[in-house]
């Protein structure tokens, strides 16, 4: 079809058109027109996408291209470029600081910062500019890499730094300054995925599993997607038209970071060696299970508002007074939440998987390079293989910041971003904001 849309012709160009030159218009046409004109050339165009996950441990950028949707293709994504960058220590900081409830309190200025950082507000206004100053050294960082100019990229797909999540209050905030990022970079960006989702009666998570569904579905075998940021949550892809099924199941990387940077001074625990240098506490292992939400029906999502290093130390406190022996180690801790991500999360699979006789659990996020965790997951799915997303084309360590690549690419060309049997949402609707260039 032509990109040009109908014209209404007459006999005099300064004549009003007659009605009968309104009857003649095929409407349909002229909106798939308008509709082509405007989205096309987003189709198949260059994206970057930005992740920074709950576990903060840094920042990582991809420039991709996606197949069209109408071309037949066995490449339905080119992964072209990946960089990956640490926080700067202080960003760290205070993003770790916003993502508790009144966790700036202990903060105060450094010599080099203003001195009216004073409130939780203005920390939020400090790190938000921060960040996407950071996040736009990242692109660019990228861009060049890839030898690819500015102009060639389409979109950034960037989710921003989620520093607050109450999916039962309907509220989510994700720190991010997207102009600065369009400013810096001269390239349009799409954010602030989650709350439209929100808008309809859905938790705003997980995103993701609708970009699991359009890139590793597959019509012969049940697939269920683990990943493993600083929450691990599942993706079910049934083989046949039943809705796919995404949740959050746990803590992952979030609480073994933290608990790996207060006893050993490591940003996190390397092959998971130091857990398996420990022997799991089973009572405390049964205590950790009883908090409600792995209890709770899908769907549901969470965060360190639920799960954080202060809520651990609470329950070792509740645990020694009442445990017979309270003779462990801090290895011995380590072991025992990394058993809580495998088992927390392995009792969500397997009801799942337990009757399917060809099902494969695809591990990705950057759990998916913990051995130790790795073989726990294997140890709690034995009939079944567990493996990573390296499998089906896309190294463990890419699949959320491709995933928002294509979340920008769905939305430039107004098509729906959630699922609402993941999200609860009422409805399929278009996500994110654009800020353009």
């Amino acid at each position: 079809m032509s990109n040009a849309a109908p014209t209404i012709n007459t006999n005099n160009n300064d004549a009003e058109p007659t009605t009968n030159d309104y009857d003649d218009l095929d409407y349909t046409a002229l909106t798939d027109a308008l509709e082509q004109t405007v989205f096309e050339n987003f189709d198949d165009g260059l994206y970057i996408g930005i992740m920074s996950g709950t576990s903060l441990d840094g920042m990582d950028a991809v420039l991709c291209q996606f197949a069209s949707d109408s071309e037949n293709t066995q490449q339905p994504l080119q992964l072209i470029t990946s960089h990956s960058q640490n926080f700067p220590a202080r960003l760290r900081e205070v993003l770790l600081a916003l993502s508790q409830p009144n966790g700036t309190a202990a903060l105060t200025p450094n010599f080099d910062e203003p001195n009216d950082l004073v409130s939780e507000l203005d920390w939020f206004g400090w790190a938000s500019r921060e960040y996407s100053e950071f996040a736009s050294e990242v692109v660019n960082t990228l861009l060049q890499q890839a030898d690819t100019d500015s102009e060639s990229v389409l979109a950034i797909g960037c989710h921003g730094q989620t520093v607050r999540h109450r999916p039962q209050m309907a509220v989510t905030l994700q720190l991010l300054d997207a102009n600065i990022i369009a400013e810096r970079t001269a390239i349009s960006v799409v954010s602030d995925f989650r709350r439209r989702d929100m808008a309809v009666g859905g938790q705003g998570a997980p995103l993701v599993p609708a970009f699991h569904k359009a890139l590793f579905s597959d019509s012969a075998s049940t697939r269920i997607l683990l990943n493993l940021g600083g929450i691990a949550n599942i993706t079910v892809l049934p083989a046949n038209d039943d809705p796919v099924i995404g949740y959050d199941t746990g803590p992952a990387n979030l609480l073994l970071d933290a608990w790996a940077k207060q006893h050993i001074d490591k940003d996190y625990d390397q092959d998971g060696a130091w857990a398996q240098s420990g022997q799991v506490i089973e009572p405390l292992l049964n205590q950790l299970l009883e908090h409600p939400f792995f209890a709770q029906p899908h769907p549901k999502s969470t965060g360190r508002e639920d799960f954080n290093l202060s809520w651990l130390k609470s329950e070792l406190q509740d645990f020694d007074k009442t445990a017979t022996d309270t003779r462990y180690s801090a290895a011995d801790v380590q072991a025992t939440l990394t058993e809580l991500t495998a088992i927390s999360a392995c009792d969500q699979i397997n009801q799942f998987i337990s009757n399917q006789k060809q099902s494969s659990v695809y591990v990705c996020g950057g759990g998916a390079l913990n051995r130790y965790l790795m073989t726990r997951l294997q140890a709690h799915l034995p009939h079944w293989a567990v493996t990573t997303t390296t499998e089906l084309g896309l190294q463990p360590t890419w699949v959320e910041s491709v995933a928002f690549a294509w979340l920008a690419r769905q939305t430039l060309m107004g098509e729906t971003g959630n699922l609402p049997a993941v999200t609860g949402a009422r409805k399929g609707v278009v996500l994110g904001q654009v800020c353009f260039a």
